[in-house]
């Protein structure tokens, strides 16, 4: 019986050995990236007026990166908090598996970062520090971004007004998270190149891309996964951190009966026309109300032809029949 024990003890002991082998390998080893690049972004005014527009309409950093009033349809953004951060992603909000809070992405926080290591962040997702950070702020689909768009982000962001915040929490990822993370960012070097305007399918295939529509129109296992087949089919869940409601992202695949399949271009454009309204920009929501996770008030600010162009793309997304309950109040699920 002491033999046995003895042996069992070994092999116990030969587990927890090779664990923190492969731990520590995983901390001194990863992520595996070039060394950011040097170079200086000119902020030339043709980068500025690209990079406010992805900025605000397209690549939603604004969106994540500041406090949304959710005590209205779809959280717009409170003014003055442009890209101050804060916002909090977690198992409440988001039925993700850790506590995230945004960073402040104005000139304040980023004064003392080059443009090389901005621009490493955005598309490989490593920091200044040399830490991987969790694709929330999806940069495996801004890696595919045309590097001069990345610039123009760049360029953007250091004209944001300067926003005084103290340091927000580090991230907490739930193991074994918290070391998968670490082989998830690689170099950006495989960028599009932006499609010419007349191209629309191309074009529109850029712009979802850069949106990362996908990222919050799949839904996710509950180790933050996108489940295989449900590309864009919805359900992604989201919790109003103001009231507990849950919303769910909408199934946009061709279906014709669960998604999208039966709306031409007018009615597609038109749901982002409405939110052009301001109306519809000022509308305030009680808790049991419908109220949407989809940031409008800023993807309304999209051009007309990127839109026709994003619509057109979607119509080659095949479809995927996934009935989604779009809405369901804490009052509802307390009955």
């Amino acid at each position: 019986m002491k033999k046995v024990l003895r042996i069992a003890w070994y092999i116990v002991g030969a587990v927890v050995a090779v664990f923190v082998c492969l731990v520590a390998y995983l901390n001194f080893a990863f992520p595996k990236v070039s060394p950011p690049q040097t170079f200086t972004v000119e902020a030339t005014p043709a980068r500025l007026e690209r990079g406010a527009y992805l900025v605000n309409h397209v690549v939603g950093c604004i969106d994540c990166h500041s406090t949304r009033d959710w005590t209205k349809f779809a959280g717009p953004i409170i003014p003055g908090t442009e890209g101050k951060g804060g916002e909090k992603f977690d198992k409440e909000t988001a039925n993700f598996p850790g506590t995230i809070y945004s960073k402040n992405i104005t000139p304040y926080n980023l004064k003392n970062w080059t443009d090389g290591e901005l621009y490493r962040l955005i598309t490989s997702g490593v920091t200044k520090g040399g830490k991987a950070i969790f694709p929330l702020m999806p940069y495996p689909s801004y890696a595919k971004m045309d590097p001069e768009d990345v610039k123009s982000v760049v360029a953007y962001i250091r004209t944001l007004p300067e926003i005084s915040t103290k340091p927000y929490p580090e991230s907490q990822l739930n193991f074994p998270l918290n070391l998968i993370v670490k082989l998830i960012p690689k170099d950006a070097d495989e960028p599009m190149t932006l499609p010419e305007r007349n191209d629309t399918l191309a074009y529109g295939k850029y712009l979802v891309n850069a949106a990362a529509c996908a990222d919050c129109h799949s839904p996710r296992d509950d180790k933050g996964n996108f489940i295989e087949g449900m590309e864009f089919a919805g359900g992604m869940e989201f919790h109003s951190p103001l009231t507990g409601d849950v919303v769910r992202s909408a199934n946009i695949t061709q279906s014709i009966e669960t998604g999208i399949g039966a709306w031409d271009e007018t009615a597609f454009q038109g749901r982002f026309f409405t939110y052009r309204d301001s109306v519809n920009r000022n509308k305030t929501v009680k808790a049991g109300e419908f109220n949407s996770a989809m940031p409008w008030m800023l993807l309304s600010g999209m051009k007309d032809e990127d839109l026709k162009a994003i619509y057109r793309y979607l119509k080659t997304i095949p479809p995927v029949e996934h009935r989604v309950e779009k809405f369901t109040a804490k009052t509802a699920e307390v009955r």
